[in-house]
């Protein structure tokens, strides 16, 4: 099976342009919330982490550019919403650079390290791309939870507390 490179492109901009969307439309504040679940992340921090995946599978694995990445300070990650956006901009266009320049059955340019909880077998240029839509398709719909979760624990904060609806 060949995937059109477009394709790709199409639905990898799809779930990327819809997480960007979400930390948009809920702002600086909301964007930061992290909800009460043990290990829970705020939208900028999701959106944060697929950036330094997008950017290090893509950039570092398939198109072979030294990425210095830092995943745990991904999640971690706070702040306005302003310069995380033009930065998923660039993300999103070095993407498609990339995936255009990819070849697909080729091996990687490099090893992910384990602790980036990859695959858990050797990769090509192809399936690290295919990781690459499998983090930004879960994550975007996570990120859509999540902004209802906020959204409804703003105008009502017994929905966020987890004792909504108890006796």
């Amino acid at each position: 099976m060949v995937i059109d490179k477009d394709d790709y492109l199409y639905f990898a901009r799809r779930a990327l342009d819809g997480m960007t969307g979400i930390v948009a439309e809920l702002g600086d504040d909301l964007a930061n919330v992290r909800p009460p679940f043990p290990g829970a992340n705020s939208p900028h921090a999701l959106l944060t982490h697929c950036l330094g995946v997008v950017s290090y599978w893509a950039g570092a694995l398939v198109a072979g550019r030294e990425v210095v990445r830092d995943r745990d300070a991904e999640f971690a990650a706070a702040g306005p919403v302003g310069p995380l956006l033009e930065r998923a901009a660039a993300v999103r266009d070095q993407l498609a650079a990339d995936v255009r320049a990819a070849r697909p059955a080729e091996p990687l340019r490099g090893t992910p390290p384990a602790a980036f909880l990859g695959p858990d077998r050797e990769l090509t240029q192809g399936a690290a791309l295919l990781h690459v839509y499998e983090e930004l398709a879960q994550h975007h719909g996570q990120m859509e939870i999540l902004r209802d979760w906020i959204a409804a624990s703003a105008v009502d904060p017994g929905i966020g507390s987890g004792t909504k609806g108890r006796s």
